[in-house]
């Protein structure tokens, strides 16, 4: 993502998602056809913040490098650079992992 000068605005993130395991605990593997979308994925860049009714900037509370869970239907999917990517505010982000 560094040679793309892409950068979302106000409470905005984008996220690339980390790709699932393709095998069960028992050793079964999962087809393509029968994956899920991961819901887990890593912050890329991050907005300036959301503003206040007074014109105020409220930071967001994650940063570029958080592995983070998200709803399964969250954002908006983009190709950048040939990467696959999505864009979301931050409210669609679950929570922060580790």
């Amino acid at each position: 993502m560094a040679s793309t000068n892409f950068r979302p605005l106000h409470d905005r993130v984008v996220v690339r998602r980390v790709e699932s395991e393709e095998k069960t605990k028992g050793g079964i593997i999962i087809p393509d056809t029968a994956k899920e979308k991961p819901a887990e994925g890593e912050i890329i860049a991050v907005g300036p913040g959301a503003r206040k009714e007074n014109g105020e900037l409220v930071a967001l509370d994650v940063k570029v490098g958080d592995r983070v869970l998200f709803g399964k239907w969250s954002g908006t999917e983009v190709k950048l650079d040939g990467v696959d990517l999505l864009i979301m505010k931050e409210s669609d982000i679950m929570g922060i992992i580790g």
